[in-house]
């Protein structure tokens, strides 16, 4: 007889996490992990790019975790922060192998992933001017308040500068290494 499970299984994919207690112990698992606080969205936005748990779920289970003090809830500068308490992260440790290997590689990916493209956001800037019947768009590569490159290329549509704005962001790390390689060689 099949085991019910005890969550919604919507959005989901195949061998994701649909237990209640299964969720509760990636979250923990999750935030122990990445050893540093995590807002709700960035906490979705993880178990959502391999579809892990249920989002309504997930965030059911966080408020839970709160209620009961497993994990610590603060206000940040703009969004509820979440980290877990040292006597989690010892819990979590002796029982993080129930959960399965690969979702517990999958959440630890994807928390990379996400944490990464955010951190590119925040130090890349694009602007765009119309103008010569196309559009200038500069991208900006910035660290820690240093302006490390900044260039500006010509498009002739609002697609086209979507298209290389999205590009950007998805590999702006590769595109300056790339160009400052090609300018360097000899």
């Amino acid at each position: 007889m099949e085991k019910q499970s005890d969550t919604f299984s919507e959005g989901i994919a195949p061998g994701g996490l649909r237990e209640k207690s299964e969720i509760k112990l990636l979250l923990c698992y999750l935030l122990k992990m990445v050893d540093r606080s995590l807002s709700r969205s960035q906490i979705n936005d993880i178990l959502q790019e391999y579809p892990i748990a249920n989002y309504f779920e997930v965030n059911e289970a966080l408020n839970e975790l709160v209620k009961n003090g497993t994990v610590i809830s603060e206000l940040g500068e703009k969004d509820e922060l979440f980290s877990v308490t040292h006597k989690t992260k010892y819990e979590v440790s002796s029982i993080e192998r129930s959960l399965p290997r690969s979702i517990r590689e999958k959440a630890v990916s994807a928390a990379l992933a996400v944490l990464t493209r955010e951190k590119i956001k925040n130090e890349c800037e694009v602007s765009t001017e119309e103008k010569d019947g196309g559009y200038y768009v500069t991208f900006r590569v910035n660290d820690v308040g240093i302006q490390l490159m900044s260039l500006t290329i010509f498009v002739a549509d609002a697609s086209q500068v979507e298209i290389v704005k999205r590009n950007f962001f998805s590999g702006a790390v590769s595109i300056y290494s790339n160009i400052i390689s090609s300018l360097t060689v000899e």
